[in-house]
């Protein structure tokens, strides 16, 4: 999993949960324009789904698969990209900021693409494999 342990990996999974439930509660009782409302509701679904999605990749990796710092590297770059433009629009950032978001998708799609190619060659009976 690069340099990082398993325990770097989870402590970075549950900052970005933790920071997607603040967004998410201040989409629904701090702001009231509509598309900052929007930007931060669809900036914490995505965050959420791939901090949980790191912890998954965490657990893969003590399972034995490969690549899996690198899934999780690419979710958490993700993150900061995709739903971190989102949130500084929604606080006031020129909306050119936008123009980098799909970068941040690109990166979720890519880890994702890894992953489905790490899980159909994984043989979870061959340990050399980590």
């Amino acid at each position: 999993m690069t340099a990082w342990t398993p325990r770097t990996w989870t402590g970075l999974a549950a900052i970005s949960g933790m920071l997607a439930v603040g967004f998410g509660a201040f989409a629904a009782h701090g702001v009231t324009a509509p598309k900052p409302v929007e930007w931060l509701h669809t900036g914490s679904q995505y965050q959420m789904a791939h901090a949980l999605a790191v912890l998954a990749a965490v657990s893969l990796h003590r399972a034995g698969a490969r690549s899996m710092g690198l899934v999780a590297g690419l979710f958490l770059f993700g993150t900061l990209v995709f739903t971190g433009s989102l949130y500084a629009m929604a606080l006031g950032a020129p909306r050119i900021l936008g123009a980098i978001t799909p970068i941040g998708g690109l990166s979720f799609m890519i880890g994702w693409a890894v992953l489905a190619w790490r899980g159909f060659t994984w043989n979870p009976e061959a340990r050399d494999q980590a």
